[in-house]
């Protein structure tokens, strides 16, 4: 008899069940689409859906402070403020945290750290928070303060949610190396209990990713688009299972609303 695959809710039941029931534990998802489709949204509903579970998470934002995420959260009646959250970086935590919070300044501090010198984090301060590296380790200490794992236990004991919102800002400037960075990686931070959701940016003039590779390593496909508002004069929001491995997902595209006390709800076309 075939074991059964254990899922992760995505928080939105209308996914849920084009998923057959949410993702396959374990998986990484890349969230791919421009600015406006509701990306961020789907990993607020992702994150939520975690802590109700039960999940620890971690949620790294570097296009937005987290504050302002737990703020827009807010309006879907989602309260992150309601679960110990740590801000990696900051001082110690006193309890264990539920949610650990990786931001553009938690990544700067990581970049001090793992600095040679002063003077070599002060010559590459523009881009030291956003190295790949610096990614990478700010992971692992996340691991390491949920006590999931050390140095004899590799896999988290327990199953975790990781949020990268998004992962373009890590090779804006240099989109040839998204495939590289990408392997780099998930080598270095993926676990077996580890689900993630991580978001790759489209570009609105050419509809395309910033960089290649990010599909190709990822497990799952979730594509957010609209139709060009100057054509319809108005914002039309879909979203498309393009893959998910062990999974008989909805092959058709879903219509994405945006409700103010509820979040992204799907509709079939």
């Amino acid at each position: 008899m075939s074991q059964e695959i254990q899922r992760a809710s995505t928080g939105i039941p209308r996914l849920d069940a084009a998923l057959e029931g949410g993702v396959p534990r374990g998986s990484w998802v890349a969230v791919t689409g421009e600015p406006g489709t509701g990306k961020s949204i789907l990993c607020m509903h992702f994150a939520w859906a975690g802590l109700k579970a039960g999940d620890p998470v971690i949620y790294i934002t570097t296009e937005a402070e987290f504050r302002d995420v737990m703020r827009q959260a807010r309006q879907f009646r989602m309260y992150f403020d309601d679960y110990e959250v740590h801000y990696l970086g900051g001082r110690p935590p006193v309890r264990k945290p539920q949610l650990v919070v990786i931001d553009i300044f938690s990544l700067l501090k990581t970049a001090r750290q793992l600095s040679a010198s002063v003077e070599e984090i002060e010559r590459s301060r523009k881009y030291a928070a956003l190295e790949i590296d610096v990614l990478i380790a700010a992971i692992n200490e996340a691991y390491r303060v949920l006590d999931l794992i050390n140095e004899t236990r590799r896999s988290p004991k327990r199953h975790v949610r990781l949020i990268i919102d998004s992962l373009s800002a890590f090779w804006a400037d240099k989109p040839v190396m998204a495939r590289k960075y990408s392997y780099q990686l998930k080598i270095a931070t993926h676990r077996e209990n580890v689900t993630a959701l991580l978001v790759s940016q489209y570009a609105m003039t050419t509809r395309a990713t910033y960089g290649f590779g990010l599909e190709h390593i990822a497990d799952g496909v979730i594509h957010l688009w609209m139709d060009d508002v100057e054509s319809v004069k108005e914002i039309r929001r879909y979203l498309i299972i393009k893959k998910m491995r062990m999974t008989n997902h909805y092959a058709r595209a879903l219509k994405v609303s945006i409700i103010p006390g509820e979040g992204m709800k799907l509709d079939l076309l």
